[in-house]
Parts: C-alpha cells; structure tokens; sequence
C-alpha cells in the first residue's frame, strides 16, 4: 500500500473548494509519457496554478503502474527545483471503470480517482459509486463520479451519442452515493472530432465548421440544485486550429476536427465548474512538434531532437489554457 501523502501529493478537496469560491477552473491534463509530464509541471509551476495529472486506464497500462507511482512522486519533487515550495499537485484516476481499477489506483499512490459507472442503469451506478467511495475515503483519496454520457471516443471510452445529465436526479445521486464531485454532460465530447458536420453549422468567411452551443440551462439546473459541489467536465479540448492545420500540412490528415470554443470554457470556469478536463489538445500539440520537426528535418532520428520541439509546443499549449482560458493562474495556497 502506498499512501499518496508520501508521494507529496494532495486530493482534491480544498483545491476544488478554492476553485468554486475563486471562480476560476482546475486544469485537469491527461499524460501518456515524461515528455507531456514535464510539459505540465513546467507550465504549472511557471503560472502558479494547482494542477491534476490525469491517467487513463489505457495510460496506465501504456506507462505501467509502478512506473507511474515514481513518475508522481519525481513530478512532485521537480516542481520543487523549479521553485514551486509546496505542490499542489493531484494524481487522478481518468474514467476508472471498475471497483478492482479504482482500488488498484488508490493503493498504488493516486490522490484522487474517478469511477465511470455512467452507462449503467442509475441505481447500479449509485452502487457502483459508493462502492468506490467507502474504499477510497479510507485513505483520504477523493472520488468524481459522472452522470450523464458524453458522446466521442477516448481510449476504451465509446459513446456514440450524449446523454445530458438530469438535474433533478443530481441531488439524490451525489447523496447516496457519497462522491466528491461530478462529472455531467451539457455538451463536451471525447476526442477531436467532438461533432458531427452535420451538428455544426459553418463560418461563411473560413469555411470551418462552428459547434453547436453548450447547455449552460442544464449545467445552471445542476447549480441550483447542488450549491457550492464541485462539477467537473470532461471531453474539454478545444482542438486548435494552428495544430490541426501544422499536422495536416506535414503529412496528417484530421478532416473536420473540431472542438468546444474556449469562450464557453471560460465561461463555464466561473461557475461551479472547478475541473476541465484537456487531453486531445496535449495530443494534437505534441503530434504537430514532431511532424513539424521530422518533416523539416528528414536526418533526424534522435528522440530528443524531436521530444524537445513536442515538449515546447506543450508547455505553451498548457500555459495558455491556465492563463487565458481557466484562469487558475496565481491561485496557490500561501
């Protein structure tokens, strides 16, 4: 059993109770290698903003779990190089699908996981839920659940259409269940093809495809009825353009990726949203440095040659969303 207090790492409670009185949104990066781990720390600790390093089930078998128990606790240590005194630091579970997943996480090091139970049967998710959180609140690790399905792909994560979450089952869920925050659906989406042509209109001018809105009416219902609990959205990547077009230019082919705008980002940070959720972005900007590289670099065969340019393209991808969209910036605990 490792405790993720020896690790230096926090849970998320009085993060996300700063974020909610703050107005402002935890950042919540997803991570497959040292170079997006890096990337994340640097920017983090530059801006001074608390931050989730977010694991997928798939992640996580990619990376191996001791390996990522030592890559947690070497994260907490280099933000201490880079200045950062006290850490503020989570290591969370993503789309955790089972009790023995959850389990494993928690007694591995993770500060916080999330249990996915969102398309089973209501009742069945509230079991499954609580399950979870009698567990895990036995080490002080913080559980999200979700209610509602979001639409889109994101490893072994497969929904053809979204679901909005109910507001009114909201109170009775997060009742019963005992978790710690919750994961709806008004509208994000997994992946970097987040809608469908056919739900876009287009922009007269670009020619880009324009996603529909989000459904800030569900997510205020939601307020309404949980005052002050922490909201998390997933599925949150914007997809730039600047990424999308470098890959398609060397050599890519992303035809009509699309994401949620960062206007409404923003918007939903000031509200009792206080985690977002960004991976396909670290994705798209790590894949454009190093077809960018290789292209114009066609002799290169060192991995750092290319990491290097991945890693840069990052930290200024992560800079950007803590600063300009999320506004959690400057927001450490003294």
């Amino acid at each position: 059993m490792v405790n993720f207090k020896d690790l230096g790492l926090v849970n998320t409670r009085e993060m996300f109770k700063k974020a909610i009185n703050g107005g402002y949104a935890i950042p919540a990066f997803n991570f497959n290698n040292m170079e997006q781990m890096q990337a994340i720390i640097i920017a983090s600790a530059n801006t001074k903003s608390p931050v989730i390093l977010q694991v997928s089930k798939g992640a996580r078998q990619y990376a191996n779990q001791t390996l990522l128990r030592y890559m947690a606790e070497g994260a907490v240590a280099y933000a201490k190089e880079l200045g950062w005194e006290h850490p503020q630091i989570v290591l969370h579970l993503d789309h955790g699908d089972s009790f023995e997943l959850c389990k494993s996480c928690v007694d591995m090091g993770f500060s916080s996981v999330m249990i996915d139970g969102s398309s089973l049967p209501y009742e069945e998710n509230i079991a499954l839920t609580k399950k979870v959180v009698d567990y895990a609140h036995k080490y002080d690790v913080t559980v999200e659940a979700e209610l509602g399905v979001l639409a889109g792909v994101e490893d072994d994560v497969v929904a053809e259409e979204s679901h909005y979450t109910k507001p009114e089952e909201v109170i009775d869920f997060s009742q019963r269940s005992g978790c710690d925050s919750l994961a709806i659906s008004i509208g994000t989406s997994h992946g970097a093809y987040k809608f469908k042509p056919e739900q876009c209109t287009r922009d007269p001018k670009t020619g880009k495809l324009v996603p529909p809105p989000l459904a800030f009416d569900v997510l205020h219902e939601v307020e309404k009825k949980l005052p002050g609990f922490p909201i998390v959205l997933h599925g949150s990547s914007s997809v730039p353009q600047e990424y999308v077009d470098l890959i398609d230019k060397y050599g890519g082919n992303l035809p009509n990726a699309v994401g949620i705008p960062e206007e409404q980002l923003r918007e939903a940070s000031k509200s009792a949203v206080c985690k977002i959720n960004i991976d396909s972005d670290s994705r798209l900007a790590y894949t454009a440095g190093v077809r960018e590289t290789l292209a114009l670099h066609p002799d290169y065969f060192d991995p750092r040659q290319y990491g290097k340019v991945a890693r840069n393209y990052m930290i200024d991808l992560y800079k950007h969303k803590i600063t300009d969209v999320l506004g959690s910036d400057n927001k450490l605990a003294k």
